[in-house]
């Protein structure tokens, strides 16, 4: 196991700029003659997030991740995270839990990447949520994307899972805002065991953007007031502050541009 102190004392050193987005002969759009660019992690190394942002290990006393070898989908390793206590007496503004390394295209050579894109990952969750009738319901957020190259991230578009069990779009429209064309009430998200989620982003006029589970559409939703252009994005661990126990594994990420869906 890669022990928690190896991300510990990355977040103390100053990275310059990598480009980990790679182009690729294979992803060639024939119409335009533009090479599409791919980004790929196993989470083998934590070099794959050179000079991407990392959040600090024991976040608010209370969330903690690494690489391990103790729950792997692929390869050696897998990026682990979990959390260790509420953060309901926190003084943070935010006290959402967070653990996870960052993906910033932005600061890469070529720059932020364009949209439509794919984007898979495989998961492993152990966590409990429960409808809270008198304050926040438990949610899980299992991908944040965003076009926003500053640290505000002021425009989001997140994949979450709610306290019913179902995996969906969030903050589509336009911040804040819940529309969709489809939402399942059927297909609720397997605990315990690695499951496939596979999100298409279109950020251009019209856009929309659809996540399917195991390869069964879960999510489709209208997507607006975004610019067309996937500059940050993260996985691993955010959730709401008031859930003191969980595990969530990631494994196989790969964000990849596409001509359309």
């Amino acid at each position: 196991m890669i022990g928690i102190n190896i991300l510990s004392l990355l977040i103390s050193l100053s990275f310059y700029s990598c480009d980990k987005a790679s182009n690729t002969a294979d992803s060639v759009d024939d119409s335009s003659n533009i090479q599409k660019r791919e980004f790929i992690s196993s989470f083998e190394s934590v070099n794959d997030f050179d000079g991407f942002y990392i959040t600090p290990q024991n976040h608010l006393g209370t969330t903690f991740h690494e690489l391990t070898e103790s729950n792997v989908y692929r390869g050696m390793y897998s990026h682990r995270a979990w959390i260790d206590g509420d953060n309901l007496q926190s003084s943070a503004n935010d006290k959402n839990h967070r653990g996870y390394p960052t993906v910033q295209f932005q600061n890469t050579t070529e720059g932020s990447f364009k949209t439509p894109c794919y984007i898979s990952l495989r998961v492993w969750l152990d966590m409990e949520l429960d409808n809270n009738p008198t304050g926040e319901d438990d949610w899980f957020s299992f991908a944040t994307f965003t076009d926003d190259e500053s640290d505000n991230w002021d425009r989001t578009v997140l994949v979450n899972l709610n306290a019913d069990g179902f995996v969906h779009l969030q903050h589509t429209t336009n911040q804040g805002e819940q529309t969709s064309l489809f939402q399942t009430t059927e297909i609720e998200f397997p605990k315990k065991e690695w499951v496939e989620l596979k999100i298409y982003l279109d950020f251009r006029d019209n856009g929309y953007a659809k996540v399917w589970q195991n390869g069964e559409l879960v999510s489709h939703s209208e997507i607006g007031n975004i610019t067309n252009k996937l500059s940050q994005a993260h996985f691993g661990l955010y959730c709401s502050p008031q859930l003191s126990t969980g595990v969530v594994f990631n494994d196989d990420l790969l964000i990849k541009e596409v001509n359309e869906e």
